[in-house]
């Protein structure tokens, strides 16, 4: 017990950082691979079945000596309208028999973590028939995505804390970071010029949270178009790794609850000693497999085939040991879109751990286009300091280009 509580789980160190960055390319692989499986007329439920076991497969093969590992977020697939996380269940045939179709923007969601050091990313795809390589996409599915790329790539941006990355003179860079970081009030507005340069709206109340080791939602969160009642907390400091979200709709961005059951769920914090042996069987099941990571309740049917298992969830969430995650959709049942990074903050500046893959904007055409150079110059801004060979360096200038020529191109094509 001593070593445990002796062990340094900070960035500082370097242990710390390389099962992120393991556990991250599980993710990163397994995004990839998922994302194929999303073609039209594919079970929903088969494709999440299949991404978590690639996830298991690919986490027997790293740390083999380390026990606590596996999924820091089952596979999730989200159909057009909804805004969170969903993965049905192979027992209900209502809920098996959802199938994708052609079109359609889906979330894909899924995770993996080592040692308590977890990963999530999430992409949203646009649905391709069977067989059909995608075309370049237009009109309003493009906006979708193309909103949902520059507001996460200026997210991402924002994260990075005052001054980190300065240069000039010594009295130049202490001004720098003397600067405040952006309020959330800010950082929503300046998200929201992104979202109506689009004629898209950002989804209510989207949160980024702080990550640590056995915990998705630390005490700090960047909540953006917040709810009525809601606020974040805290400002994104050095030493640091966080969950990173962006939400866009067609629609309002306003959000209604999903009259379907609630199959995601999580061990919380809390302790009580449950009354009946199902559930605490349940619960102890729970914490060996998953800890403190969200699972689905198809996992649990999975994994022992015992339908008693449901009893015991109820238990775990009447008393608070065990927390649903309500499925939410678009009010307007209009299709949204989200991405999800894992990214570390080190004095180097944003490190992207894990990442939904890069987009080729070749393929997205729109008539629209970011003309606010507040936004334009955050978008010029580097993630990390230059250290030769940087991944963010090719994205240095193309995301500013990139946002300002979209509708330049457009007109370009109307004169010819």
């Amino acid at each position: 017990m001593s070593d445990e509580k002796d062990t340094d789980y900070s960035l500082a160190n370097p242990d710390t950082l390389t099962k992120y960055k393991v556990a991250a390319s599980i993710s990163e692989k397994v995004l990839a691979a998922v994302g194929k499986l999303c073609v039209a007329g594919e079970k929903i439920v088969t494709i999440c079945q299949e991404g978590d076991k690639l996830i298991e497969e690919e986490v027997k093969k790293v740390y083999r000596t380390t026990k606590h590992k596996g999924f820091s977020h089952p596979t999730t697939v989200s159909p057009a309208s909804y805004v969170t996380p969903y993965t049905p269940l192979a027992s209900d045939a209502s809920e098996a028999n959802i199938e994708l179709q052609a079109g359609e923007p889906v979330k894909i969601q899924l995770g993996a973590q080592i040692d308590g050091f977890g990963s999530i990313v999430c992409d949203t795809i646009l649905v391709q028939p069977k067989d059909q390589a995608q075309d370049v996409v237009t009109g309003r599915s493009a906006d979708l995505i193309l909103a949902t790329y520059y507001a996460n790539e200026l997210l991402l941006r924002l994260m990075v804390p005052p001054g980190l990355l300065a240069g000039g003179s010594d009295e130049e860079k202490a001004k720098a970071a003397a600067a405040k970081p952006p309020t959330q009030t800010k950082i929503t507005s300046l998200l929201d010029k992104v979202a109506k340069s689009y004629e898209c709206n950002l989804v209510e109340s989207t949160t980024s949270w702080l990550f640590d080791r056995d915990e998705i939602e630390g005490k700090k969160k960047i909540v953006i178009a917040p709810a009525e009642g809601t606020k974040g907390e805290g400002t994104p400091d050095v030493g640091e790794v966080w969950g990173v979200e962006m939400g866009m709709s067609l629609g309002s961005g306003k959000v209604k609850n999903i009259d379907q059951r609630a199959t995601l769920l999580r061990r919380t914090s809390n302790t009580y000693i449950l009354k009946s042996q199902t559930a605490r069987k349940t619960l102890s099941t729970i914490q060996t497999k998953f800890g403190h990571f969200p699972f689905s309740l198809r996992q649990l049917e999975e994994e022992g085939g015992d339908t008693k298992y449901k009893v015991g969830v109820y238990e775990g969430v009447r008393q608070g040991v065990i927390r649903q995650y309500e499925l939410v959709g678009d009010k307007d049942s209009e299709p949204v879109a989200r991405l999800l990074t894992t990214l570390a903050i080190t004095k180097n500046g944003v490190s992207k751990l894990g990442a939904p893959p890069a987009l080729d904007l070749s393929k997205f055409q729109s008539d629209k286009k970011i003309t606010d150079e507040e936004v334009l110059k955050i978008l010029e801004q580097p993630l990390s300091k230059n250290k030769g060979k940087s991944k963010n360096k090719k994205k240095k200038k193309p995301a500013k280009k990139a946002a300002k020529a979209e509708g330049d191109d457009e007109e370009e094509s109307e004169d010819e």
